[in-house]
């Protein structure tokens, strides 16, 4: 069970890393339309909107390798952005913007605005769930495994 456990816990944190690749590698593409749909947002002012098209991508680009890499910070990267994200999609509903939430970038096929902004929401929130899952795997596998002294012959 334990084996079977750790498969899933390499899925999730695979599936997660991947996501945060691609959505980050898509708003790098194009960081100049990702600019755009952030001004839409009306949180940030415009002199920072250039080098923020393009160091929130590359973020979510890294955060998804070190993720990947299962590096110590991976997981905590991901959880604060996700939880950026969450706060402002929810600042963004609270204000009734009709916007693309840019979460996959420029054409983002799910954005048909507002509505878009509800699934994106939805969807973070089941992804902050995913990262409370892999934490919670990776505290059970670091109190089942051995002490590192334990390992070490008398």
């Amino acid at each position: 069970m334990l084996r079977y456990m750790d498969h899933l816990n390499t899925a999730g944190r695979w599936g997660l890393g991947l996501l945060f690749i691609y959505a980050g590698g898509r708003k790098l593409l194009a960081p100049e339309v990702f600019a755009v749909l952030i001004d839409a947002f009306g949180i940030l002012p415009e002199t920072l909107l250039p080098v923020v098209a393009i160091l929130l991508p590359a973020l979510e680009v890294a955060a998804g390798f070190v993720l990947l890499a299962d590096f110590r910070g991976g997981l905590v990267a991901v959880t604060v952005l996700l939880v950026m994200f969450i706060v402002i999609l929810g600042y963004a509903l609270k204000m009734g913007l009709d916007v693309d939430c840019g979460c996959f970038g420029p054409q983002d096929p799910e954005a048909r605005a507002f509505r878009g902004l509800h699934r994106s929401l939805y969807r973070n929130l089941a992804l902050l769930f995913v990262v409370g899952w892999l934490y919670t795997g990776r505290r059970r596998r670091e109190r089942g495994s051995p002490r590192p002294e334990a390992l070490i012959p008398r």
